[in-house]
């Protein structure tokens, strides 16, 4: 009960705010008589919201699923390729500058690629969600695993603990809030990455959020695309939330154990 008072109040302050820049901004269309194309006030946005919500729940939904998808699989590879990067001195050297400097090249110079290799639609947005999403996860847990304290190591070698035992009951579970921080960022860049690949994939059948903003755009309807990027942070917040509530179990569950084996030790 006292962890749904204490959510409660933490939502007060920026539900307050965005409500007080909704109003803002809905007088400053009213009294600046702005074009509705320049700037659609909120209520013009609702009401989009409202009379196009089949055709933005289904885009929303399919964008949802390739960012989860992607982020997925993001997780998987940047945590697997991560702890290999990290056992390996060889490999932190050569591989890992190499993704930092892959990172840097911009998604959009790279989602034709991806089209020419998966083809139009889903795949690509998927692709492209990941593509964005592994490198926070990559990094997170090759900092997180080479921070572990040497001496726990040594002391795994003395009892001649295999390198899998090692990683499964020390680095790993060690490097546990480093990679949670990984995929809270990567949560939100895998949403950015399934808009930019659906901008450049098409469709097949309901058309994702990024292909609705594309058409909005050419329709001049400026406030369909509003309402599509509203439902984007939507998606945005609703994977970042799932991941904060798995990583909060995850810290308190690694919490709870290291202080649970530092009263055996005693």
């Amino acid at each position: 009960m006292m962890s749904v008072m204490k959510f409660f109040r933490l939502m007060v302050a920026p539900v307050t705010a965005v409500a007080f820049m909704l109003v803002a901004w809905q007088i400053a269309v009213m009294m600046s008589g702005v074009s509705a194309y320049l700037l659609p006030s909120p209520w013009a946005i609702a009401q989009t919201m409202w009379a196009s919500s089949d055709r933005l729940i289904g885009g929303a939904i399919q964008t949802a699923m390739a960012a989860t998808i992607g982020f997925v699989v993001a997780s998987v590879i940047g945590i697997l390729g991560g702890s290999m990067i990290a056992a390996i001195p060889f490999l932190r050297r050569s591989l890992y500058p190499l993704a930092t400097i892959l990172q840097m090249v911009p998604l959009v110079a790279v989602a034709p690629l991806l089209v020419i290799w998966l083809g139009f639609g889903l795949p690509t947005a998927i692709a492209a969600a990941a593509v964005v999403a592994v490198f926070p996860v990559l990094a997170a847990t090759i900092d997180g695993q080479v921070s572990v304290d040497p001496g726990l190591r040594e002391l795994f070698l003395l009892h001649g603990a295999s390198g899998w035992t090692r990683w499964r009951k020390l680095d790993l579970p060690a490097s546990i809030p480093a990679i949670v921080t990984g995929l809270r960022i990567a949560a939100g860049l895998a949403v950015i990455g399934a808009i930019v690949g659906e901008f450049v994939s098409g469709y097949g059948g309901n058309a994702p959020l990024g292909i609705v903003i594309m058409t909005a755009m050419r329709e001049a309807r400026t406030d369909l695309v509003f309402a599509a990027i509203a439902l984007s942070a939507v998606v945005g917040f609703s994977l970042f939330g799932a991941v904060s509530c798995l990583g909060w179990f995850l810290v308190h569950r690694w919490h709870a154990s290291s202080v649970n084996s530092l009263e055996q030790s005693k």
